[in-house]
């Protein structure tokens, strides 16, 4: 079985839109769902509808709520889903496929953002040529991974951000493989429009260069408002 673990903070507008395309999935592959909120008001939990949705609370972080729907996790194939990604409704057969070559201990999808505006485009490009060069995707790719293997490297470590190039730098370490699918997941663009465009681009960027030279993630979380509340 597949678990769903989808980790929020205040994202009471879009929750329940992410629930209901969950149910839209393949129905031949069994899967629970499992938010966890990072905010202390619980207020992402509170206006979730559907009653089959496991609803867990825990500080803020995004890679430690995401170890905590995974200690939850009865499913053997862990599904990292942001609360404004979508999923292509054939994505648990496609992992579940890939997977059964046992080579592989987890991956991530093709990105694609909501938009089909040149920059955007271009940017979903970069990223996915950079993703298949290097086979480091980031967690807005919906990264995917073996229970047993997650567990066994002590699942994400306890960082206010970049837990996703931090996962895949220990997977590499361990010299294991993940696979990166052509099928696409959607996310929002909502970010860049909050943010600003030029602004958006700027900082991620220069984050990340930043983190791979060294710069702790402690020091670069004060970057991103969000993360501050």
């Amino acid at each position: 079985m597949f678990s769903i673990i989808i980790p929020v903070l205040h994202e009471t507008a879009i929750i329940n839109t992410l629930l209901d395309s969950l149910r839209k999935l393949d129905q031949d592959e069994p899967f629970e769902t499992i938010v966890v909120d990072g905010s202390p008001t619980k207020d992402t939990l509170q206006v979730i509808a559907d009653a089959d949705v496991k609803k867990y609370a825990c500080r803020q972080g995004r890679g430690y709520q995401m170890n905590e729907g995974a200690a939850h996790a009865t499913g053997d194939i862990l599904v990292f889903l942001h609360a404004d990604t979508f999923l292509p409704l054939n994505a648990l057969s496609v992992i579940r496929t890939s997977l059964e070559n046992t080579r592989f201990v987890g991956g991530a999808f093709t990105l694609q953002i909501e938009s089909q505006t040149m920059f955007f485009r271009m940017i979903a490009a970069v990223t996915n040529l950079r993703c298949q060069i290097t086979h480091a995707p980031y967690g807005d790719q919906v990264i995917f991974v073996r229970k047993s293997f997650f567990d066994a490297m002590g699942g994400y470590a306890d960082l206010p951000l970049m837990e996703d190039v931090d996962l895949m730098r220990r997977i590499k370490k361990k010299k294991a493989e993940i696979i990166i699918l052509p099928e696409t997941v959607l996310t929002s663009n909502r970010r860049w429009f909050q943010e600003g465009f030029l602004h958006t681009l700027l900082r991620d960027n220069t984050i990340i260069f930043l983190y791979w030279c060294g710069v702790q993630a402690e020091k670069l979380a004060k970057f991103y408002p969000w993360l501050q509340q």
